[in-house]
């Protein structure tokens, strides 16, 4: 099975009634501070966003979503528009831009790996992304200009120790400079971070070696639980370190990425805990879907669902 991170390493790079849940219903529901409208990550649409950027998200609009977090792109750039202009495009569908992710150093095909195919069988290529280490400042005021008020570190390389250390160094530099401007950073997880690596586990010294104050983190609950973490259990050892997070499910074996309420994952205990974790915004995320809309949609209704009074 294919993830963001393999995915990145390989290129190199519904309804239309659906009720929208008030935070303060949330609130009352868990005990927790005013949850956010349900979110969407646009990698979700990443096989087909670039063919009708505008048809994409008046579906996304249709569903019932509200926020949006944005991420790659064929077209380069914003879907192929700079900040301020796809900042307009998401206002005038009645949704908002919280939050964009970009890579935090670059990436190259690995030796006898093959590129992931396209929608129509044909390998997959993105063109030359900027990434924090070399383009960080570039990065920062690009998301400056399109108001977003949170910038997040998708992946970045740590498959050894002088790895990590150079990638913590990357993600403190981008969270004070984040911070001047008025941006929270924060680093998103896939399982990698939770296997051991030369005998330490590459989340620990993430979580450790970056300042709490300037990294944040955004959870991926799904690739924490195929990790072998519990996320209760996460928030509750770094309470308030995990203002956003990614919904998705997985199949009991921990393998496949599935729509939320499709796997094994208990969201609403998840969703108890969203005090603790310092939860503002979660984006529903399905990793390369055979049908995008029809994934988020079955995930707003289960999420719709459980989240009600």
């Amino acid at each position: 099975m294919l993830n963001r991170r393999d995915f990145l390493k390989q290129t190199g790079t519904a309804a239309l009634g659906g009720i929208l849940i008030s935070n303060t219903a949330l609130a009352n529901c868990f005990n927790a501070p005013a949850i956010h409208p349900i979110g969407v990550q646009l990698f979700t649409f990443i096989n087909s966003i670039d063919n009708d950027v505008t048809g994409t998200l008046q579906k996304i609009a249709n569903v019932g979503y509200k926020e949006i977090e944005s991420s790659f792109s064929r077209k380069g750039d914003f879907y192929g528009m700079k900040p301020k202009e796809f900042a307009a495009l998401i206002k005038d569908m009645g949704l908002s831009w919280i939050s964009h992710q970009v890579i935090g150093a670059p990436y190259k095909l690995a030796p006898g790996t093959k590129p992931p195919l396209d929608e129509n069988g044909k390998p997959f290529s993105l063109p030359p992304m900027n990434n924090l280490r070399d383009n960080g400042q570039q990065l920062i005021d690009e998301a400056g200009e399109a108001g977003v008020k949170y910038l997040v570190c998708a992946n970045t390389p740590l498959t050894t120790l002088d790895e990590i250390k150079a990638s913590i160094e990357v993600l403190n530099k981008t969270g004070e400079t984040c911070k001047a401007v008025g941006i929270t950073f924060a680093y998103h997880n896939h399982d990698a971070e939770f296997r051991p690596v030369e005998g330490q586990i590459p989340y620990d010294l993430i979580l450790k070696g970056t300042n709490a104050n300037t990294v944040k983190m955004e959870l991926d609950l799904a690739w924490a639980v195929k990790g072998g973490i519990d996320p209760v259990e996460l928030f509750k050892q770094n309470p308030g370190r995990f203002p956003l997070w990614h919904v998705k499910d997985i199949d009991k074996n921990h393998e496949a990425v599935l729509a939320v309420g499709s796997g094994t994952i208990d969201f609403k205990r998840i969703f108890d805990a969203a005090k603790i974790a310092g939860n503002k915004h979660f984006f529903v995320e399905h990793d390369l879907p055979k049908d995008s809309l029809e994934s988020i949609t079955s995930s707003y209704n289960y999420l719709n669902k459980i989240l009600k009074v």
